[in-house]
């Protein structure tokens, strides 16, 4: 099942003073999700002048009060919001809606970039920052949601098994051995029906994005590494550093290692 909006878990949705009931065209929304006032008012100025509707949240409830009355196109996220670690605040949005995330943070070590990639941002920005870097890094990842997934059409109705799991296409929906559905974004769906469609088979990563994206991927993009890491946590069966569904192939990209039947 994927799961492109937020549940209705998060209630009745209530217009906040910052998103009263908009018409249907209009500008792209950007939630800037940090407890500084003075970053947030930087951003705001920053991208407003960009043509943005701006959102502010400078704590979790703020951030899912917003997503839930108004919905963004794009989540500007600093990696600690007080005792609230913005890890898990990545990870816990990503679960519920596939919706760009662009951290925004002080830490600036490496390893603090891959993690963040792999808790379920597109993007990492440190600060400081100037906020035109703010404004390009953004367009780019709009820009990659925007674009159409190359997937070649098939016959509908297809159902693929493999490891337990069943594919089935006409619903878009994984299930895991137990009959229940794996909570999917549609990017990790689309990136598992790839691979399952070609079973044993190395792919490149420039092959994998061109299908997800309809466009050459870049060596210092993370972002499909990234979605790789969130579907491997949810459908392999132990948290081993050696994945035994979906493997990686050093320097080339990936491979589902599973046999896989077509009902």
């Amino acid at each position: 099942m994927i799961r492109s909006r937020l549940g209705a878990q998060l209630g009745k949705v209530v217009f906040s003073d910052q998103c009263p009931p908009y018409a249907l065209e209009r500008p792209l929304t950007v939630l800037a999700v940090d407890d500084d006032p003075g970053i947030r008012h930087v951003l705001r100025l920053g991208l407003e002048a960009e043509g943005y509707k701006v959102l502010e949240a400078e704590n979790r409830e703020q951030l899912f009060g917003l997503l839930n009355s108004c919905g963004c196109d794009l989540i500007t996220l600093d990696l600690r919001l007080g005792q609230t670690d913005g890890l898990a605040l990545a990870r816990e949005i990503r679960a519920q809606l596939n919706v760009p995330i662009i951290m925004i943070t002080g830490r600036d070590e490496p390893v603090d970039r891959v993690t963040g990639l792999e808790h379920g941002a597109d993007d990492y920005i440190t600060k400081p920052f100037h906020i035109r870097e703010v404004v390009l890094r953004g367009r780019t990842v709009l820009e990659r949601y925007a674009a159409k997934p190359g997937i070649a059409p098939q016959a509908p109705g297809q159902k693929f098994k493999f490891d337990g799991f069943v594919l089935d296409t006409a619903a878009k929906e994984l299930r895991a051995a137990d009959g229940k559905p794996v909570e999917l974004t549609e990017t990790e769906y689309e990136l598992i029906e790839i691979l399952v469609r070609n079973p044993a088979r190395v792919m490149s990563r420039d092959e994998l994005w061109q299908l997800l994206r309809g466009r050459d991927w870049s060596p210092l993009d993370r972002t499909l590494d990234g979605h790789v890491a969130r579907l491997r946590r949810k459908i392999e069966a132990s948290n081993d550093e050696e994945p035994q569904l979906i493997k990686s192939v050093r320097g080339v990209g990936y491979v589902l290692a599973a046999a896989v039947r077509e009902d």
